[in-house]
């Protein structure tokens, strides 16, 4: 037991991160910021409509991500590390951002147009979750992440089917927090913007790849 905590020792700093960090900080927001918050909204929200269908890849969000971390914490630490990297510089800004900018949005259906199982999901989750602290958007940067990461793992290189799925999955959550008015259009366009930033530092830079260059260069330097 002690030899497979020692191996995977790198797992804990996920759970760390998540349990004393980042969840107290979120629901102190979440207790705290329900009133004098700026209004999130673009003119294509009031144009999409509310499809509860889309809670099901909503809800698919959290075996996704974690799913997706827990197998790169047994498959490949390198990997493991650029993801924990960019979900957890990401929810940091995010934090902080809804921190010193209270923000939320009024987008939710006053009236559901159907009942069925899905609407009773959804309904259940506008009681959980309120309608503030939306921007970015956690679930569309984390679904970027972590899509990021499968399609540059080395282990998954040659996985087309992997890719293909990944993709989908990551579209389907993106979408669903639009169609289930839980997000603003502009929260969504402000993940992909932090995402394409976060996507250049940690794959295109690939910093262990640049201090390898450098170390060779200044080995060289000595010859």
């Amino acid at each position: 037991m002690i030899a497979f905590l020692k191996r995977y020792s790198h797992g804990l700093w996920a759970l760390g991160y998540l349990f004393f960090i980042y969840l107290p900080w979120f629901l102190f927001l979440e207790e705290n910021v329900n009133r004098n918050y700026h209004l999130i909204h673009m003119a294509i929200d009031d144009i999409l409509p509310f499809n509860e269908l889309f809670v099901i890849p909503y809800l698919l969000w959290f075996p996704y991500v974690f799913g997706t971390v827990l197998w790169f914490v047994f498959t490949n630490k390198y990997d493991y590390w650029k993801l924990f990297a960019f979900l957890v510089t990401g929810m940091t800004a995010f934090l902080i951002i809804s921190s010193v900018y209270p923000n939320g949005c009024q987008l939710r259906p006053l009236v559901f147009p159907r009942n069925n199982f899905c609407t009773s999901l959804v309904l259940r989750l506008y009681r959980s979750d309120t309608c503030t602290n939306i921007f970015p958007s956690i679930h569309v940067y984390n679904s970027l992440g972590v899509h990021f990461a499968v399609i540059n793992a080395k282990s998954l290189a040659k996985n087309k089917r992997v890719h293909m799925l990944s993709l989908m999955m990551c579209t389907l959550i993106i979408t669903s927090t639009m169609f289930l008015k839980q997000h603003s259009s502009l929260d969504v366009l402000g993940a992909f913007l932090m995402a394409t930033v976060m996507y250049f530092v940690i794959y295109v830079l690939d910093f262990n790849s640049l201090k390898n260059l450098l170390l060779r260069k200044k080995a060289a330097s000595f010859n």
